[in-house]
Protein backbone atom coordinates (compact mmCIF):
# COMPACT_ATOMS: atom_id res chain seq x y z
CA UNK A 1 0.00 0.00 0.00
CA UNK A 2 1.69 3.51 -0.71
CA UNK A 3 0.79 5.88 2.00
CA UNK A 4 -2.44 7.42 0.07
CA UNK A 5 -3.32 4.00 1.07
CA UNK A 6 -2.46 3.19 4.03
CA UNK A 7 -3.93 6.94 5.42
CA UNK A 8 -7.30 6.09 4.03
CA UNK A 9 -7.21 2.45 6.02
CA UNK A 10 -5.88 4.03 8.79
CA UNK A 11 -8.57 6.29 8.76
CA UNK A 12 -11.43 3.44 8.59
CA UNK A 13 -10.27 1.96 11.54
CA UNK A 14 -10.48 5.09 14.03
CA UNK A 15 -13.84 5.25 12.60
CA UNK A 16 -14.43 2.25 13.83
CA UNK A 17 -12.67 2.38 16.60
CA UNK A 18 -13.27 5.37 18.24
CA UNK A 19 -15.67 8.07 17.62
CA UNK A 20 -14.59 10.57 20.41
CA UNK A 21 -11.19 10.42 18.55
CA UNK A 22 -12.02 10.80 15.05
CA UNK A 23 -14.03 13.67 15.78
CA UNK A 24 -11.35 15.18 17.38
CA UNK A 25 -9.11 14.37 14.87
CA UNK A 26 -11.00 16.66 12.10
CA UNK A 27 -9.53 19.67 13.98
CA UNK A 28 -6.04 18.65 13.42
CA UNK A 29 -4.80 20.36 9.48
CA UNK A 30 -3.97 17.82 6.76
CA UNK A 31 -0.75 16.63 8.12
CA UNK A 32 -1.31 16.11 11.44
CA UNK A 33 -4.53 14.40 11.10
CA UNK A 34 -3.06 12.33 8.54
CA UNK A 35 -0.35 10.82 11.12
CA UNK A 36 -2.78 11.07 14.02
CA UNK A 37 -4.28 8.42 12.23
CA UNK A 38 -1.03 6.50 11.34
CA UNK A 39 -0.58 6.14 15.13
CA UNK A 40 -4.29 5.32 15.93
CA UNK A 41 -4.07 2.46 13.62
CA UNK A 42 -0.70 0.89 14.63
CA UNK A 43 -2.02 1.51 18.42
CA UNK A 44 -5.60 0.31 18.13
CA UNK A 45 -4.23 -2.64 16.06
CA UNK A 46 -1.80 -3.28 19.42
CA UNK A 47 -4.40 -3.51 21.85
CA UNK A 48 -6.98 -5.36 20.12
CA UNK A 49 -4.71 -8.05 19.25
CA UNK A 50 -3.38 -8.55 23.11
CA UNK A 51 -6.60 -7.75 24.40
CA UNK A 52 -8.46 -10.20 22.63
CA UNK A 53 -10.79 -7.18 20.85
CA UNK A 54 -12.28 -6.09 17.24
CA UNK A 55 -11.56 -2.26 17.64
CA UNK A 56 -12.01 -1.86 20.90
CA UNK A 57 -14.60 -4.04 21.28
CA UNK A 58 -14.89 -7.91 23.06
CA UNK A 59 -13.54 -10.78 20.73
CA UNK A 60 -12.21 -14.08 21.69
CA UNK A 61 -9.12 -15.49 23.49
CA UNK A 62 -6.05 -13.96 23.64
CA UNK A 63 -3.55 -15.60 21.30
CA UNK A 64 -0.46 -17.12 23.39
CA UNK A 65 2.78 -15.08 22.28
CA UNK A 66 0.57 -12.13 21.07
CA UNK A 67 3.15 -9.38 22.55
CA UNK A 68 5.87 -11.12 21.75
CA UNK A 69 4.72 -11.03 18.07
CA UNK A 70 3.45 -7.53 18.16
CA UNK A 71 6.39 -6.54 19.52
CA UNK A 72 8.73 -8.34 16.40
CA UNK A 73 6.29 -7.02 13.87
CA UNK A 74 7.05 -3.38 15.41
CA UNK A 75 10.47 -3.75 15.24
CA UNK A 76 10.72 -4.10 11.60
CA UNK A 77 8.38 -1.57 10.89
CA UNK A 78 10.54 0.84 13.09
CA UNK A 79 13.55 -0.62 11.21
CA UNK A 80 11.73 0.85 7.50
CA UNK A 81 11.12 -2.88 7.01
CA UNK A 82 7.47 -3.19 4.78
CA UNK A 83 5.48 -5.95 6.57
CA UNK A 84 2.23 -6.25 4.19
CA UNK A 85 0.42 -5.59 7.42
CA UNK A 86 -1.61 -2.44 7.81
CA UNK A 87 -0.73 -1.16 11.43
CA UNK A 88 2.68 -2.01 11.15
CA UNK A 89 2.96 -0.63 7.54
CA UNK A 90 1.12 2.44 9.01
CA UNK A 91 4.00 3.03 12.06
CA UNK A 92 7.17 2.96 9.37
CA UNK A 93 5.13 5.55 7.63
CA UNK A 94 4.53 7.56 10.59
CA UNK A 95 8.64 7.54 11.61
CA UNK A 96 9.65 7.92 8.25
CA UNK A 97 7.66 11.55 8.07
CA UNK A 98 8.00 12.55 11.83
CA UNK A 99 10.52 11.82 15.28
CA UNK A 100 8.56 10.09 16.84
CA UNK A 101 11.00 8.30 19.92
CA UNK A 102 11.18 4.94 20.14
CA UNK A 103 11.01 4.70 23.84
CA UNK A 104 7.62 5.54 23.31
CA UNK A 105 6.57 2.98 21.30
CA UNK A 106 8.58 0.26 23.55
CA UNK A 107 7.01 1.75 26.80
CA UNK A 108 3.41 1.31 25.02
CA UNK A 109 3.60 -2.09 24.62
CA UNK A 110 4.81 -2.59 27.66
CA UNK A 111 1.92 -1.99 29.10
CA UNK A 112 0.19 -4.77 27.14
CA UNK A 113 2.87 -6.94 28.52
CA UNK A 114 1.79 -6.52 31.97
CA UNK A 115 -2.18 -7.14 30.89
CA UNK A 116 -0.18 -10.26 29.51
CA UNK A 117 1.37 -11.36 32.95
CA UNK A 118 -1.64 -10.70 34.88
CA UNK A 119 0.02 -7.91 36.59
CA UNK A 120 -2.72 -6.09 38.66
CA UNK A 121 -1.73 -2.38 40.94
CA UNK A 122 -1.32 -2.76 44.35
CA UNK A 123 -0.76 0.75 45.19
CA UNK A 124 -2.33 4.22 43.14
CA UNK A 125 1.34 4.58 42.34
CA UNK A 126 1.19 1.02 40.52
CA UNK A 127 -2.33 2.13 38.71
CA UNK A 128 -0.46 5.49 37.11
CA UNK A 129 2.50 3.61 35.91
CA UNK A 130 -0.05 1.46 34.21
CA UNK A 131 -1.98 4.14 32.83
CA UNK A 132 1.24 5.73 31.56
CA UNK A 133 2.31 2.65 29.69
CA UNK A 134 -1.42 2.04 27.69
CA UNK A 135 -1.80 5.94 27.75
CA UNK A 136 0.80 8.30 28.57
CA UNK A 137 3.23 7.17 26.31
CA UNK A 138 0.79 7.72 23.19
CA UNK A 139 0.02 10.69 24.57
CA UNK A 140 3.62 11.48 24.24
CA UNK A 141 4.11 10.09 20.61
CA UNK A 142 0.89 12.66 19.59
CA UNK A 143 2.80 15.04 21.03
CA UNK A 144 5.87 14.64 18.75
CA UNK A 145 3.25 14.16 15.64
CA UNK A 146 2.19 17.38 16.63
CA UNK A 147 5.04 19.06 16.46
CA UNK A 148 6.61 18.77 19.98
CA UNK A 149 10.22 18.77 20.03
CA UNK A 150 11.04 15.15 21.34
CA UNK A 151 13.42 16.78 23.91
CA UNK A 152 11.43 19.03 25.01
CA UNK A 153 10.42 16.82 28.23
CA UNK A 154 8.16 19.26 30.21
CA UNK A 155 5.33 19.62 27.66
CA UNK A 156 5.68 15.60 26.87
CA UNK A 157 4.58 15.21 30.60
CA UNK A 158 2.01 17.10 29.91
CA UNK A 159 1.28 14.95 26.90
CA UNK A 160 1.38 12.06 29.05
CA UNK A 161 -0.53 13.95 31.61
CA UNK A 162 -3.74 13.98 29.11
CA UNK A 163 -3.20 10.48 28.27
CA UNK A 164 -3.19 8.75 32.02
CA UNK A 165 -6.30 11.31 32.23
CA UNK A 166 -8.10 9.35 29.24
CA UNK A 167 -7.39 5.65 31.14
CA UNK A 168 -8.79 6.52 34.24
CA UNK A 169 -11.98 7.51 32.74
CA UNK A 170 -11.42 4.58 31.09
CA UNK A 171 -10.71 2.07 33.81
CA UNK A 172 -13.84 4.40 35.95
CA UNK A 173 -16.12 3.70 33.49
CA UNK A 174 -15.50 -0.02 32.90
CA UNK A 175 -14.83 -1.46 35.83
CA UNK A 176 -17.90 -3.52 35.61
CA UNK A 177 -17.26 -4.87 32.82
CA UNK A 178 -13.56 -5.31 33.26
CA UNK A 179 -14.64 -7.40 36.15
CA UNK A 180 -16.43 -9.91 34.21
CA UNK A 181 -13.07 -10.78 31.97
CA UNK A 182 -10.90 -11.02 34.84
CA UNK A 183 -9.43 -8.08 35.04
CA UNK A 184 -9.35 -5.07 38.00
CA UNK A 185 -7.16 -1.85 37.72
CA UNK A 186 -8.71 -0.83 41.07
CA UNK A 187 -5.75 -0.64 43.53
CA UNK A 188 -5.81 -3.57 45.93
CA UNK A 189 -4.27 -0.85 49.03
CA UNK A 190 -8.35 1.27 47.80
CA UNK A 191 -10.25 -2.36 47.95
CA UNK A 192 -8.93 -3.14 51.34
CA UNK A 193 -9.90 0.47 52.58
CA UNK A 194 -13.19 -0.16 51.36
CA UNK A 195 -13.18 -3.88 53.19
CA UNK A 196 -13.35 -5.21 49.25
CA UNK A 197 -11.70 -7.73 47.21
CA UNK A 198 -11.67 -7.99 43.25
CA UNK A 199 -14.05 -10.87 43.65
CA UNK A 200 -16.09 -8.97 45.83
CA UNK A 201 -16.62 -5.17 44.35
CA UNK A 202 -19.39 -5.86 41.97
CA UNK A 203 -21.56 -7.67 44.21
CA UNK A 204 -24.78 -5.48 45.01
CA UNK A 205 -24.19 -5.09 48.47
CA UNK A 206 -20.83 -3.58 47.45
CA UNK A 207 -21.82 -1.19 45.15
CA UNK A 208 -21.72 2.17 47.25
CA UNK A 209 -17.94 1.18 48.20
CA UNK A 210 -17.39 0.92 44.53
CA UNK A 211 -18.89 4.18 43.62
CA UNK A 212 -16.59 5.46 46.07
CA UNK A 213 -13.73 3.98 44.49
CA UNK A 214 -14.75 5.06 41.25
CA UNK A 215 -15.59 9.09 42.29
CA UNK A 216 -11.62 8.61 43.42
CA UNK A 217 -10.31 7.59 40.26
CA UNK A 218 -12.44 10.09 38.65
CA UNK A 219 -11.30 12.81 40.88
CA UNK A 220 -7.61 11.38 39.96
CA UNK A 221 -8.50 11.75 36.24
CA UNK A 222 -9.59 15.25 36.55
CA UNK A 223 -6.12 16.06 38.21
CA UNK A 224 -4.27 14.58 35.71
CA UNK A 225 -6.94 16.42 32.97
CA UNK A 226 -5.87 19.87 34.83
CA UNK A 227 -2.54 19.17 34.57
CA UNK A 228 -2.23 18.68 30.75
CA UNK A 229 -3.73 21.44 30.16
CA UNK A 230 -0.94 23.79 30.91
CA UNK A 231 0.54 22.12 27.94
CA UNK A 232 -1.12 23.04 24.77
CA UNK A 233 0.19 26.87 24.88
CA UNK A 234 3.22 24.54 22.87
CA UNK A 235 0.82 23.63 20.37
CA UNK A 236 -0.23 25.23 17.45
CA UNK A 237 -4.15 26.62 17.28
CA UNK A 238 -5.33 24.10 15.17
CA UNK A 239 -3.86 21.22 17.25
CA UNK A 240 -4.23 22.68 20.82
CA UNK A 241 -8.36 23.06 19.79
CA UNK A 242 -8.18 19.46 19.05
CA UNK A 243 -6.53 18.41 22.19
CA UNK A 244 -8.86 20.88 24.08
CA UNK A 245 -11.63 19.02 22.40
CA UNK A 246 -10.28 15.73 23.29
CA UNK A 247 -9.57 16.70 26.81
CA UNK A 248 -13.43 17.56 27.12
CA UNK A 249 -15.10 15.29 25.38
CA UNK A 250 -12.81 12.25 27.45
CA UNK A 251 -13.26 14.35 30.46
CA UNK A 252 -16.94 14.55 30.47
CA UNK A 253 -17.23 10.78 30.98
CA UNK A 254 -15.59 10.79 33.72
CA UNK A 255 -17.43 12.95 35.29
CA UNK A 256 -20.52 11.36 34.02
CA UNK A 257 -19.21 8.05 35.79
CA UNK A 258 -19.23 10.35 38.82
CA UNK A 259 -22.07 12.41 38.61
CA UNK A 260 -24.67 8.53 38.22
CA UNK A 261 -23.30 6.72 40.76
CA UNK A 262 -24.35 3.31 41.14
CA UNK A 263 -26.32 3.96 37.71
CA UNK A 264 -22.67 4.30 36.26
CA UNK A 265 -22.80 0.98 34.99
CA UNK A 266 -26.43 0.31 34.01
CA UNK A 267 -25.41 1.00 30.64
CA UNK A 268 -22.30 2.19 28.78
CA UNK A 269 -21.29 5.72 29.26
CA UNK A 270 -20.82 7.73 26.39
CA UNK A 271 -21.25 11.48 25.37
CA UNK A 272 -23.61 12.60 22.95
CA UNK A 273 -22.42 13.96 19.78
CA UNK A 274 -24.70 17.05 20.07
CA UNK A 275 -22.62 17.23 23.25
CA UNK A 276 -19.73 16.70 21.84
CA UNK A 277 -19.79 19.51 19.62
CA UNK A 278 -20.93 22.12 22.46
CA UNK A 279 -17.29 21.02 24.66
CA UNK A 280 -15.78 21.34 20.93
CA UNK A 281 -17.04 25.17 20.32
CA UNK A 282 -15.94 25.50 23.92
CA UNK A 283 -12.62 24.12 23.06
CA UNK A 284 -11.93 26.44 20.12
CA UNK A 285 -12.45 29.98 22.68
CA UNK A 286 -10.38 27.95 24.66
CA UNK A 287 -7.50 27.62 22.06
CA UNK A 288 -8.08 30.74 20.71
CA UNK A 289 -7.80 32.29 23.91
CA UNK A 290 -4.32 30.28 24.69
Amino acid sequence: MNRADLVLAARDSISQGSKSFRMASRLFDRTTRERAWLLYCWCRHCDDVCDGQDHGHLGGNVPEGSVAEVEALTRRALAGEETGLLPFDALAALRAECPVPERYVFDHLDGFRLDAEGWRPRTEADLLRYCYHVAGAVGCMMAVVMGVDPDDEATLRRASDLGIAFQLSNIARDVVEDHGTGRCYLPEEWLEAQGLTRDTLVEPEARDRLVTLVRRLCDLAAEYEASARLGVEKLPFRSRWAILSAAGIYGQIGRRVAELGDRAWDSRVYVPRREKAAIMLSAFRAAART
